[in-house]
């Protein structure tokens, strides 16, 4: 009661310290230019920290991972590096905007900005579309798809647990987490990486208007790794919740768990879909401050 009642509160002062952490990083980039280079050292420290602030409010990245790996069957190694890779790819994805149309391209601020929601829109698409791939999965996995199988038999009974039950438990003998493998590990990195931090984005245009582009990578990527390392701690969570409700399913039969199990998928599926779908409808071409670029942040 305690956490919930106060839960909101502590939201909006993280939200409130990357404001001032955003404007210290301008700071920074400008002690920087002045030649005092030991702005460079807070930048990364700035950085890191605003990462870490950053996966801590509302945002795409934690709903997919919170939604994917609370419905699907993973190792633990694959629950814990992928969504890692998904937010370090959130980094590399601002870096490539920025390079391509601001440095490449050489747009214009207000370009950017429109380029920026388009890339927005995008993303959602991409989501929505992993959210329809997990889906599709789910479905083609259903129990109706399967052979039939006989309540009174002796499975039924005395269920035999081995690395073909497929009740979904890891039973130590060829567990491989059979919700996944390289394409939707793939799909779980581009659908969280493939909307860029508009933070990390006004960044690296601030510091390429400076004139040191690396250091604002380096910014941008140290950003990235603190939003990374507090998404590895979620997904941690998040699994260690769902291997503790799953020992509930352990006296039921393994068809009753399949069923489980493939309605837990298509709900994470359409729920991805939904998001997907609010993404789109959502996202603003401008902020109320008139700021084009921190409007998707």
């Amino acid at each position: 009661m305690f956490v919930s009642h106060h839960w909101s509160a502590f939201i909006q002062w993280c939200l409130s310290m990357q404001i001032s952490l955003h404007r210290y990083l301008v700071f920074y980039l400008l002690q920087i230019n002045n030649h005092q280079y030991s702005g460079g050292v807070w930048l990364l420290v700035g950085s890191f920290f605003y990462g870490v602030l950053h996966a801590i409010g509302p945002g795409h990245g934690k709903f997919i991972v919170t939604t994917y790996l609370s419905t699907q069957q993973e190792t633990p190694l694959a629950g814990r590096v992928v969504p890692f890779l998904g937010s370090l790819m959130q980094g590399v994805s601002a870096v490539v905007f920025v390079f391509v149309l601001a440095i490449a391209l050489n747009l214009s601020s207000g370009d950017l900005s429109e380029s920026r929601w388009y890339v927005e829109k995008i993303s959602a698409v991409l989501i929505g579309c992993f959210g329809m791939f997990i889906l599709l999965n789910a479905l083609r996995q259903t129990p109706l798809r399967m052979k039939s199988f006989t309540p009174l038999s002796t499975a039924a009974i005395h269920p035999v647990h081995n690395e073909n039950c497929g009740c979904g438990h890891n039973h130590g003998v060829g567990y491989d987490g059979r919700s996944g493998n390289w394409l939707t590990h793939l799909g779980v990195i581009l659908a969280i990486g493939a909307r860029p931090c508009s933070g990390a984005i006004m960044i690296l245009v601030f510091s390429n208007a400076l004139g040191f582009i690396s250091w604002g990578i380096a910014a941008v990527m140290t950003m990235a790794l603190g939003t990374a390392l507090s998404i590895l701690g979620l997904s941690v969570l998040v699994t260690r919740t769902r291997d503790s409700v799953g020992k509930l399913w352990l006296s039921q039969t393994p068809a009753r768990v399949r069923l489980i199990t493939t309605g837990l998928k298509v709900a994470g599926g359409l729920l991805i879909v939904l998001f997907a779908v609010v993404l789109f409808v959502t996202t603003i071409p401008i902020s109320a401050n008139g700021d084009f670029i921190a409007a998707g942040c």
